[in-house]
């Protein structure tokens, strides 16, 4: 047999496919991140981790690649570049990044800084993210947008903003606001930059369709936008409509949708443009996809397209529309915030334990006095082959349910419940095994394979790190970090440290579909196990909830410097919350609890329950759990969890998997 190489380990993961040579496997199993996109040596993850937990960071950490960003906003405007040279565009590209995709300050400063030379602006869609992007030192020529609703605040907002000299377009989407804008502009002085909010045909293609079309939540119809344009211009403010804008939806998987929608948008703005409203700018919105899957189709975790073609066939399909209808081209806007900042961040989690489906942690041996139905689950077991096992599939099946009406009825004992349902979980195993070789996989046989899948224990809320995998069921690459030149022989799915039944992950990226399964190292003890969630750096870190009250995770930004060892250097290190500010922010006050807790030690003491020592040492740890990481502490890694059996050391509450609906 060959053995297993990192090659082996770049198809079965499909690294290739979605890391978009942003991420590798180098000699040694170790996973490596090239933020250069293949261009210059790699950063090794572990070495990263290493460097994180000699700083006392415990897991899960988020490592924030900012070079990556640059990289991607340099690609983006660097491809759109390349399409108007190549297409003889007359016009330019002025993007502009929403906030909304990711706020972090050191995201969006990085955004900025990495943007300067394409004045590239920024999109707010509330008053809070507005109140961030005007604090910014932009280029003077560089867009900041302003779409979502808007009260009095945002409106004057945004003309303070242009007051001060920046170049800030309000985008009107729905009919109240032109009257508002109007109003507080002459109240103001200001006289402002306005943009208007079509509602296309066309649609979206992916999970995020519905946010466009004649149903979509933001936009004008056609009437109400004559209605704006027209009220802008008896009230003077003819030259103040500068941008027309559309958005089909985030994620949009198929060029083909794109594209109508493009053209049918230009139509638009040829017509306005025609009957003498001089805009200068078409913003295409959102939804310049990510590759989830590294199947470059249009499944919904996938586009069927590149970045070159998607930035060439906006520039064409303006052009073209333009061309006809004899009207200059505008300068293009595009609002993409997932595809900069998507492949940014990855998190790492320490595994800590597994629970391996169908084990008997006691000895069961027969006995004379077992209970027949007992025996026939034997004799099921004992005497089935490959060419029966199905028989004896449905044998067992039949033996279990009639087990377990004995049991309810008090004709069968506690003991022989065990044998039954060991001895079951044995034929299961024999068919999962058995089943690779089989002509004809039968549905029954992969739901016992997936059934039968190790639940390996890692240390992180889903809810707060992926939400959108558990919302939406969002595909996010997922893989071993570490010992990738090893086979990985194990099944199995991911479960988190929230007691929530939901808290797990059990979808994971194909080629072909997505697999309800994994393939993992065997657990070593003593030794830690590290697994890699990728392309979260949009929309994740914003979205993450409280659930269990598991907080934000240690974090860590890394930057290339070939003059430091590895290749890199951690600029800065920003720690995970605490349990004093989780509470906190559910309005428990830490110096309350503390004090109440106090008084109960207090009480205990003074009724000799305790002793005054012991008194203190409680109430010392309680306070130190107070300010330790929200996350499982380490622990020795890797234990095995039964299902079956109750293990005092593991603090996690997980749920106990059951067997599929046609085995109960």
């Amino acid at each position: 047999m060959k053995p297993w190489g990192v090659s082996d380990s770049l198809k079965l993961y499909h690294i290739e496919n979605w890391g978009d040579q942003f991420f590798n496997i180098n000699p040694g199993g170790n996973l490596t991140v090239h933020p250069r996109q293949g261009l210059g040596p790699g950063i090794d993850l572990m070495k990263v981790i290493e460097e994180a937990s000699a700083q006392g960071l415990e897991m899960p950490l988020l490592i924030r690649f900012q070079d990556i960003i640059r990289h991607r906003v340099i690609q983006l405007n660097e491809a759109f570049r390349k399409a108007i040279v190549e297409a003889g565009y007359l016009g330019k590209y002025q993007g502009v990044y929403p906030i909304k995709v990711n706020q972090m300050r050191e995201v969006v400063e990085e955004v900025v800084d990495a943007g300067r030379e394409y004045a590239y602006g920024l999109e707010a869609g509330s008053k809070a993210e507005l109140t961030a992007v005007i604090s910014q030192e932009l280029p003077p020529e560089a867009l900041v947008i302003v779409n979502g609703y808007k009260d009095y605040s945002v409106i004057k907002l945004a003309l303070m903003g242009v007051k001060l000299g920046k170049k800030v377009l309000i985008v009107i989407e729905k009919l109240s606001e032109v009257h508002q804008i109007v109003s507080i502009a002459r109240e103001m002085g200001v006289t402002p930059l306005v943009g208007v909010r079509c509602k296309l045909n066309s649609k979206g293609s992916g999970k995020w369709e519905s946010s466009g079309g004649e149903l979509a939540k933001f936009g004008l119809t056609t009437p109400e936008l004559l209605y704006v344009i027209n009220y802008l211009t008896q009230e003077g403010y003819h030259d103040s409509l500068k941008l027309l804008h559309f958005h089909v939806g985030s994620q949009v998987t198929n060029i083909r949708t794109i594209k109508e929608a493009v053209k049918e948008a230009t139509r638009f703005y040829a017509e306005l443009y025609k009957m003498g409203y001089k805009l200068e700018y078409l913003d295409v919105g959102g939804g310049l996809g990510v590759d989830y899957d590294g199947s470059h189709t249009d499944f919904e975790s996938s586009i069927n397209y590149s970045l070159q073609e998607y930035c060439s066939d906006v520039v064409y399909s303006i052009q073209e529309i333009c061309a006809h209808e004899e009207v200059p081209v505008p300068t293009i806007v595009s609002e993409s915030g997932r595809a900069i900042a998507a492949h940014h961040s990855v998190l790492i989690v320490n595994i800590f334990g597994s629970i391996e489906v169908g084990t008997t942690p006691l000895d069961l041996p027969e006995t004379d006095d077992e209970h027949n139905v007992v025996k026939e689950m034997r004799y099921a077991y004992q005497n089935m082959t490959f060419r029966t096992m199905m028989e004896s599939l449905n044998e067992a099946i039949q033996r279990k349910e009639e087990a377990l009406s004995s049991f309810k009825l008090g004709l069968l004992n506690l003991s022989d419940r065990a044998k039954i349902e060991h001895l079951f979980w044995q034929i299961c195993r024999k068919v999962a095994h058995w089943a690779p070789d089989m002509r004809y996989i039968p549905e029954e046989v992969e739901k016992i394979t997936k059934a039968l899948a190790d639940q390996y224990l890692g240390n992180f809320s889903i809810f707060q790190s992926m939400p959108d995998h558990w919302a939406i069921q969002q595909l996010f690459p997922v893989t071993p970090i570490h010992r990738l030149d090893e086979e990985p022989v194990n099944t199995a799915t991911l479960v988190d440290i929230t007691c929530d039944s939901d808290g797990k992950m059990s979808k994971f990226v194909d080629l072909r579909d997505v697999k309800d399964t994994i393939k993992l190292h065997a657990l070593k003890d003593n030794e830690a196990y590290y697994i890699g969630f990728f392309l979260t750096g949009a929309y994740q870190d914003i979205m993450g909830d409280l659930h269990n009250l598991f907080g934000k995770v240690n974090e860590v930004h890394v930057f290339l410097d070939e003059t430091e060892p590895g290749g890199y250097y951690i600029e800065e290190v920003i720690r995970g919350n605490n349990i004093a500010s989780v509470l906190s922010w559910i309005q428990y006050s830490p110096a309350h609890i503390e004090r109440e807790v106090k008084g109960l030690i207090d009480r205990k003491v003074r009724e000799g329950v305790i002793k005054p020592r012991e008194g203190v040492e409680l109430q010392n740890f309680y306070e130190n759990v107070l300010q330790g990481y929200t996350y499982i502490d380490a622990l020795k890694p890797n234990l095995k969890f039964h299902p079956n059996l109750v293990n005092s050391q593991n603090s996690a509450e997980t749920s106990v998997p059951t067997p599929p609906e046609f085995l109960q």
